[in-house]
């Protein structure tokens, strides 16, 4: 069972930790791992390369950990989020009553933008508590913005230092935090007149646009029809849920499209919105968006709502 700070807790407990070597990072990340391989607890660690590689040459071949490749499971965050979840029911289905796992999120220090994972970082803290599943997540001072850090320490109820774990009088509620926002990505391709743009658009004329701009960027095809579902959904949800006039917007260069949707109005109410699959209007077609663009942006302003999705590879 969970021991020190997470002994009396039940569902996820969530943690961060911070550190500026390797040193640091094994200081923490070892014995967390350890400790859960001694008590017969699913241990797992979900980290890039380098961090994996520390970990395997200090902990040894045989350690009884379970390495799942970091940049798999962190693609996107709502299809992190559902496999984790299937992780977690597999092994509380085999009987588990902890299971611990340490991993990295990516952030802008690793060359990936954050909104969407600090939002996953808020989200998870509701997402996960239907199991039994100590979470730890490090990051690296020498590489993490600012604006991440000041995000992490807002989103996890604990930190693990190498003496132990304690509670952080930073968190606060993850539904607040995700009300309150963070700093959307924009595409530097946003900088130039959009190739396309249509007032009041339909479905299909939404989809036609998209197969026009595919001449200039030559999506994948799986990129492609991820995008034109994608956009489907999204601007059936601007017109059902949202207020007049939509706006669509299409930007294209080789090997990539930035699609954005607008309304006038106030976006879902839902935080959770497209991490996790839910019930709120529009909230499927979200997730959907989430589960296949190369990225999904939420940006609420004073007078609308846009949705940004981008087919293809992130620029840079």
């Amino acid at each position: 069972m969970r021991t020190g700070a997470a002994a009396d807790h039940r569902g996820f407990f969530h943690e961060t930790a911070f550190y500026a070597s390797d040193e640091e990072f094994l200081s923490v990340v070892v014995p967390f791992l350890r400790d859960g391989v001694a008590a017969g607890e699913p241990t797992l660690a979900v980290f890039g390369e380098p961090n994996e590689l520390l970990i395997r040459d200090a902990m040894g071949a045989d350690c009884g950990v379970t390495f799942v490749r970091g940049d798999a499971q962190y693609q996107r965050p709502a299809g992190a989020i559902k496999r984790y979840r299937e992780m977690m029911a597999e092994h509380v289905a085999a009987g588990a009553a902890q299971i611990r796992v340490a991993g990295d999120v990516p952030h802008p220090g690793v060359g990936v933008p954050w909104e969407w994972w600090a939002r996953y970082e808020a989200a998870v803290n509701h997402a996960y508590d239907d199991f039994p599943m100590w979470g730890l997540c490090p990051y690296d001072t020498r590489t993490a913005p600012d604006e991440v850090l000041d995000h992490v320490r807002r989103t996890h109820p604990h930190i693990a230092t190498p003496l132990g774990h304690t509670a952080n009088l930073a968190f606060q509620d993850p539904f607040a935090v995700l009300a309150a926002g963070v700093t959307p990505w924009r595409d530097p391709l946003e900088d130039a007149a959009p190739a396309i743009e249509l007032t009041g658009p339909s479905t299909a004329q939404a989809r036609g646009a998209l197969v026009a701009v595919q001449a200039t960027a030559g999506l994948p095809d799986n990129d492609l029809s991820g995008l034109l579902l994608a956009t489907t959904e999204t601007v059936t949800n601007a017109v059902l849920h949202g207020r007049p006039p939509v706006l669509l917007r299409l930007w294209a260069t080789p090997g990539r499209v930035v699609v954005t949707v607008t309304d006038h109005g106030p976006g879902p109410a839902d935080p959770l919105v497209g991490l996790v699959p839910g019930t709120s209007p529009g909230g499927w077609g979200l997730w959907l968006a989430h589960q296949v663009c190369a990225y999904v942006s939420l940006q609420r302003e004073p007078d609308g709502f846009t949705v940004r999705l981008l087919g293809g590879k992130l620029p840079g």
